[in-house]
């Protein structure tokens, strides 16, 4: 007999003795009892199933009965309706883990065989909980832009504002936990001519206006499986001749992206649609230009760079595509260069993927060390974030860590002032037998 069966049972011998002494109290019959009597009964016989619960259940039934009772209430999967706003964690949605598939494109030429072989596709079983990680991050982007579009993001806003609210939208519908899900890096909101890496800091007053070009970069991940996906938001429709060339850019990325594809090849293709297309304000005509010196990139775990760039004009690197790879393939269109250079104030940071064991001497930089790296690791962070965890008069410590580079600063990159750049980006996955495009909506 275990443990907990012999707990049970002397449990249940006692119980019974409570009984029978508070029966014989008044033998008249369990209808002679009085209702204290009664009470009396059902409470040591509930203290005498509990002593025989296994250590820590009746612990973890009080904590489901109050941290969870308002997920038992949830109904399950299709008949649960998200809040407005959203606040409902996306996975409650799909109990059985099977979240909504990316856009899928078939391989081209050598590689088309790929699309039919039992082979690949018993491959791409192997792969199946890393792909619902991200399929379940890419949801989690798609319903907080939708929610944003829809009801925040409006001429007059706060960035800081607007930021904190996607931000925040992120965090409930991922269900935030550590460095196990959550916030990707910080939420690109740049302007105009500022091409990207622009968030606001504290203090910022910065308001959306109308005639504003607004390139909108944030990310999610799980486990690690970062979704990197950006759209450019416009209110005046002169310009949406530049939105619709990047978007047509991006989109020929995409479908050139493959195994064994050249990372020049993709270059050429995008520069060539991007840059058949102009735009005319006010009287002007421009040539939408490629930003010659931005680029997609691949994607590892918690490694939002992870070593192969895939150009946006010809005349790149050679190296190939391989299954397996994730990448983001983003491009940028501009009025003015076509090239960009830091400027402005920093606000995002990352912490050197490659950097090993720098001794510090400054104990606040050693301090504020420990907070990246238990907070964010290896993804990006802003000073936002800092500020967040109660981070205070870091400034110092923070240019300390830069300096001895444990962590990277990442300025604003911008183009030339008075110009116009707009972005789209899409995280795609080269699956055995075909491609997928995880972070596709209806949107974009």
């Amino acid at each position: 007999m275990s443990d907990t069966d012999a707990a049970m049972e002397v449990a249940a011998q006692n119980a019974e003795k409570e009984e029978n002494g508070a029966a014989n109290v008044g033998d008249m019959d369990a209808k002679g009892m009085t209702k204290n009597q009664k009470k009396k009964l059902r409470k040591k016989k509930s203290k005498a199933a509990a002593a025989a619960a296994p250590n820590g259940e009746s612990k973890a039934s009080e904590k489901e009965n109050t941290s969870g009772a308002a997920e038992n209430l949830m109904p399950p999967g299709k008949d649960l309706v998200q809040t407005n706003p959203p606040t409902i964690p996306i996975k409650h949605f799909y109990p059985d883990r099977n979240f909504p598939e990316g856009e899928w494109q078939s391989y081209t030429g050598d590689n088309a065989w790929r699309e039919k072989s039992e082979d690949m596709l018993n491959r791409e079983k192997l792969d199946a909980d890393m792909i619902n990680d991200i399929r379940e991050a890419a949801e989690v982007h798609r319903q907080v832009r939708k929610y944003m579009m829809k009801e925040v993001i409006k001429p007059g806003v706060k960035m800081i504002t607007m930021c904190e609210t996607l931000e925040n939208t992120v965090r409930k519908l991922i269900d935030e936990r550590g460095l196990q899900a959550g916030v990707a890096f910080p939420t690109g909101c740049s302007l105009n001519y500022v091409a990207a890496h622009w968030t606001p800091n504290a203090g910022d007053t910065t308001v959306l206006q109308y005639d504003d070009v607004m390139k909108l970069d944030f990310g999610t991940h799980i486990n690690g499986r970062i979704v990197d996906c950006a759209f450019t938001v416009a209110f005046n429709p002169k310009y949406q001749p530049l939105l619709d060339a990047v978007k047509e850019a991006t989109n020929t990325g995409v479908r050139t992206a493959g195994i064994d594809v050249r990372l020049c090849d993709v270059g050429e293709a995008v520069q060539e649609v991007m840059e058949s297309h102009e735009i005319e304000l006010d009287g002007k005509t421009f040539e939408v230009k490629c930003v010659r010196n931005l680029n997609g990139h691949s994607i590892a775990p918690y490694q939002i760079h992870a070593g192969k760039s895939v150009p946006i004009v010809k005349g790149g690197e050679a190296t190939r595509m391989e299954e397996g790879e994730f990448y983001a393939i983003e491009t940028f269109g501009s009025t003015g260069k076509g090239y960009v250079h830091e400027d402005l104030e920093c606000s995002h940071y990352m912490k050197n993927f490659d950097a090993g064991h720098i001794p510090l001497r400054l104990p606040k930089a050693k301090q504020l060390l420990s907070t990246i790296n238990k907070n964010f690791g290896t993804l990006a962070f802003c000073r936002r974030y800092l500020d967040r965890l109660g981070e205070s008069r870091y400034a110092m410590a923070l240019k300390n860590l830069c300096d001895a580079g444990i962590v990277d600063p990442y300025p604003p990159l911008c183009d030339t002032r008075g110009s116009y750049v707009a972005q789209y980006e899409h995280t795609i996955y080269l699956h055995p037998s075909r491609k997928e495009v995880i972070s596709r909506g209806e949107d974009y």
